[in-house]
């Protein structure tokens, strides 16, 4: 029976006898049902990406983005249920604000990490509350370089030099542990990112989507912002490219 959830997994506040929280990992399912979204930290800065499915033709184009900027030099990518995510970044520019507020300062990457997770876990430990079917990518420039850590639907958080989310995180995650961050720039990075995106897109099952890019970093005099349309062009075209180099590729080996 526990096995399976039967009985144990209709509230978030108790575990089944095998120590499982049913509630928090149908959370992390919703995750899965979205596009994918991939967060890459260079030498000079941090890059996201994201693929933002289309399931119409009718939508104004660029409606319901998924990459947000959170502070002026934190950006965030979300994955999962668009809803939640939305209440989780007005919750971190809030936190932001109050930290301005009260200390005069940028608020540090790692404290607001740690009081959204804080925030996000609370909706693990009782009834009446669900978690939060949604997982984000947080990341910086610093004075002391760039940072990025991931926060999951259970309300742990971990650095990442590379980290993915959504329908096709494992397929990234493969591609990404090809690369050396700690020598790349987020120039290069964001051609990168493209690439991954288009790589792992799935356009069986998901025929439409649009590219979403932003960068924090040097380049960007530590400011969180969507990368300029020439960069992007080029970036989309450099990921063109490499998959029809590989769709060659793979022809002539057959």
């Amino acid at each position: 029976m526990s096995s399976i959830g039967t009985g144990y997994d209709l509230s978030a506040s108790q575990f089944s006898p095998d120590g499982r929280v049913f509630q928090v990992e149908y959370a992390q399912k919703a995750i899965e049902n979205s596009g994918t979204a991939i967060g890459l930290r260079g030498k000079n800065g941090v890059v996201f990406a994201m693929e933002k499915l289309v399931t119409s033709k009718l939508y104004e184009p660029g409606a319901n983005r998924r990459l947000f900027g959170i502070d002026r030099h934190i950006g965030m990518a979300v994955g999962g249920l668009l809803a939640d995510a939305r209440q989780i970044v007005e919750t971190s520019r809030k936190e932001s604000s109050n930290y301005r507020a009260e200390y005069g300062g940028d608020v540090p990457l790692r404290y607001l990490t740690d009081r959204v997770a804080g925030y996000i876990h609370a909706y693990t430990l009782y009834s009446a509350v669900r978690p939060f079917g949604c997982a984000v990518i947080l990341g910086s420039q610093e004075p002391t370089g760039p940072s990025m850590y991931m926060i999951d639907p259970s309300g742990v958080y971990y650095g990442y030099k590379g980290c993915a989310i959504g329908k096709a995180k494992q397929a990234a995650k493969t591609e990404m542990e090809k690369l050396e961050f700690s020598n790349m720039n987020i120039r290069e990075l964001v051609k990168e990112a493209a690439k991954i995106i288009y790589m792992v897109h799935d356009e069986v099952k998901d025929k439409a989507f649009e590219l979403e890019l932003s960068w924090v970093g040097e380049d960007t005099n530590g400011l969180h912002q969507r990368v300029p349309d020439d960069i992007f062009a080029e970036a989309e075209t450099f990921a063109k490219n490499s998959l029809k180099e590989d769709s060659d590729s793979e022809i002539d080996e057959s």
